[in-house]
This record gives C-alpha cells, structure tokens and sequence, in this order.
C-alpha cells in the first residue's frame, strides 16, 4: 500500500510541474506578443496576475484574429 501511495504522491508531482511549464510558456508567449502589439495593460496584467494560463489563453485567441489581420495588410 505505501508503494501506490509513492507512485500517486510521483504522478502528482509530475502533472503539478507539467502545468507550471505549460502555465510559464503560454504567459511567456503572450507577454512577447503584446509587448510586439504595443499594448501596455494587456502587458502589465498578464505579467501581474496569476491566472494558471486562463488569462493568457484568452488574450492569445483575442488577439489571433488581430494578427492575422495586421500580417495579411502589410503584404
């Protein structure tokens, strides 16, 4: 019984550390394009608040439209 207990406590530690990655690498890449779109509260929000990835999420699907928009008129 303690070797599943071990195993369990392993299992948690992995997804725990798996989701601070994945939190890290969405808050990095929205950080990146906002402060690429020039825009200053979207930068200091996601940069401020801890969200687990929710906030990043949303301002990277707001602003996909936005930038697919802004790449095709520069052509």
């Amino acid at each position: 019984m303690e070797n599943l207990f071990n195993d369990y406590k392993t299992w948690v530690i992995v997804l725990f550390v798996f989701l601070i990655v994945f939190d890290v690498i969405l808050k990095l890449i929205a950080l990146w394009r906002s402060a690429r779109l020039k825009q200053l509260v979207w930068f200091i929000c996601i940069g401020i608040f801890n969200t687990c990835g929710i906030l990043p999420i949303i301002y990277l699907l707001i602003t996909r439209k936005k930038k697919d928009q802004t790449c095709c008129s520069n052509e």
